[in-house]
């Protein structure tokens, strides 16, 4: 492993935790293989279904005054951390949220136009 990345490693361990996202290969593999018409559906819908619950933790911890950031370290730590939690190769590595006490607020950020964004068709 390179030095950057056992640096990167290393910083969690600055953090009260962090939490690991995960989807499992074979469970994807399943649906695909018994919904064939939606298979290439299937991992989409598994990222999203991370994206929803990385949020929801992260609001989740904000309001308890934790802070957090959303890492993706993968597929550089990927072995490593499977070697170290002992977990199965179907189990696909996300994203790492390292979470802990907030050394101070983030800049304001100028706010944007949501109608430039997101449109509403009628």
């Amino acid at each position: 492993m390179r030095l950057k990345d056992r640096c990167q490693i290393d910083s969690f361990k600055a953090g009260a935790g962090t939490v690991l996202y995960f989807y499992d290969r074979e469970t994807v593999e399943g649906c695909q293989n018994q919904f064939p018409l939606y298979a290439a559906n299937f991992p989409v819908w598994a990222n999203q279904s991370s994206g929803m619950l990385q949020l929801s933790i992260w609001s989740g911890l904000r309001e308890l005054g934790i802070g957090a950031s959303l890492q993706h370290y993968n597929p550089v730590i990927d072995t490593k951390v499977r070697e170290l939690f002992n977990l199965p190769e179907n189990y696909i590595l996300i994203a790492q949220m390292p979470f802990g006490g907030i050394a101070g607020e983030p800049d304001a950020k100028e706010k944007e136009d949501i109608s430039q964004r997101v449109k509403i068709m009628k």
